[in-house]
């Protein structure tokens, strides 16, 4: 096991008090309801650049050498680290060069380049831009800040479970905690089990990108890709070698889930919440709607939402990917009349099942006298659904 120790991460936390917000933590009402636990929400979507990685970044640039300040930073992120490394350089006067994947938010982008970053855009994943800011470290000498397998940025994300034992009065009984590389995760474990070593602690990733997970089966360090995820800050395809030590041995079960439960999750989050997350943030309420995660009744689970930097465009995606997974968007093809009333046929059925028209599409077919109607419908449940799509056929239209 590493050396990191609780007075590690207090430590950190004396460090970094002046810089970090300590976040709120909200109680889920809606959440707590459906699962009989008691469910709260530790708010770093809310820490200063929109993500708890300004605690790990600030914490490491702080115990630079001079001399490795003077060389200048250089740092791979998904997006968020990147924040925290040019806020924390910014402070501190230091030049910086982030590296991160082509396809990660525009927001983080800006925002990065924003606090004097130079930012460049390398590849699909995490990995990608880890391995180009090596090759730029070799050719400029600047101190390579690495976004989790390091033990000053660890550390700081530890701070996040001070707060949480502080702020709950110690009555914890679980943790829900995102996992990309380990950082936040391996952190929080080290804190929380010295506070209580019988707290849960259960990280949750994307299946689409289950490092943590597979190399918890295989026992040491496994890389693992299937696709890239909606959940960008976590898309890591290599977990640390530290952060894993720590993992394997404090943390109780690592859960995976689907692209269309982390969109699940962000919309829940919105609506029931009036919280934004990002895809990363929202794993921890997608992991207990899934039934991933089955809290006992009565226990106090706390949710960590990591970070709130989302693109416009990526949210308006993920929110209707949910809606359809809810049963409150429903898009079907059927063959109508080309005569005038036509349409008016079909939307007399709907009308009378309450089902709203978003969109509605006519376009010529093959056959002579026939148009082609692609619709979107707003409903209420897949209940709803399947009495519109009876009501359909039962009126004479064939649905694709």
């Amino acid at each position: 096991m590493t050396k990191l120790s609780l007075q590690d991460i207090q430590k950190a936390q004396e460090t970094i008090k002046d810089i970090v917000k300590k976040t709120d933590i909200l109680e889920s009402a809606k959440l707590s309801s459906m699962t009989g636990a008691n469910i709260y929400y530790k708010c770093e979507n809310l820490q200063k650049t929109g993500s708890f990685k300004v605690r790990g970044a600030c914490n490491k640039i702080a115990n630079l050498t001079e001399k490795e300040k003077a060389s200048g930073v250089i740092a791979s992120s998904a997006g968020n680290h990147a924040q925290g490394v040019a806020l924390g350089a910014k402070m501190n006067n230091i030049e910086a060069t982030i590296v991160m994947p082509a396809t990660a938010p525009l927001a983080k982008v800006t925002a990065t380049k924003s606090y004097g970053a130079n930012v460049v855009l390398e590849g699909l994943v995490y990995d990608d831009a880890y391995a180009k800011a090596v090759e730029l470290q070799k050719e400029t000498g600047a101190t390579f800040l690495h976004p989790f397998n390091d033990e000053y940025v660890i550390a700081g994300q530890g701070t996040i479970g001070l707060e949480i034992f502080e702020q709950m009065n110690n009555k914890v009984d679980t943790i829900l905690c995102p996992i990309g590389g380990g950082g936040i995760i391996a952190g929080v474990a080290v804190a929380a089990k010295a506070l209580n070593p019988n707290v849960k602690i259960i990280g949750v990733q994307t299946a689409n990108i289950p490092s943590m997970h597979e190399s918890m089966k295989a026992g040491k360090v496994t890389t693992a890709f299937k696709s890239t995820s909606v959940a960008d800050g976590i898309s890591v395809k290599t977990v640390g070698e530290l952060t894993f030590s720590i993992v394997k041995d404090l943390v109780d079960e690592v859960v995976l889930v689907e692209e269309d439960e982390i969109a699940e999750g962000l919309l829940f989050l919105m609506e029931n919440q009036k919280v934004v997350a990002e895809g990363s943030g929202a794993v921890t309420t997608a992991a207990l709607l899934s039934g991933k995660y089955k809290p006992k009744a009565g226990e106090n689970v706390v949710c960590i939402i990591s970070g709130g930097n989302i693109d416009v465009n990526t949210l308006n995606k993920i929110i209707v990917i949910a809606l359809i997974k809810s049963g409150r968007r429903f898009t079907f093809k059927t063959e109508i009349q080309d005569k005038p009333g036509g349409l008016a046929e079909l939307t007399r059925v709907l009308s009378g099942l309450d089902a709203n028209i978003i969109t509605a599409n006519l376009s010529a077919t093959n056959a002579i006298g026939k148009l082609n109607a692609h619709m979107t419908l707003e409903t209420i449940d897949h209940d709803h659904i399947e009495r519109i799509r009876k009501a359909i056929i039962d009126a004479g239209f064939e649905i694709e």
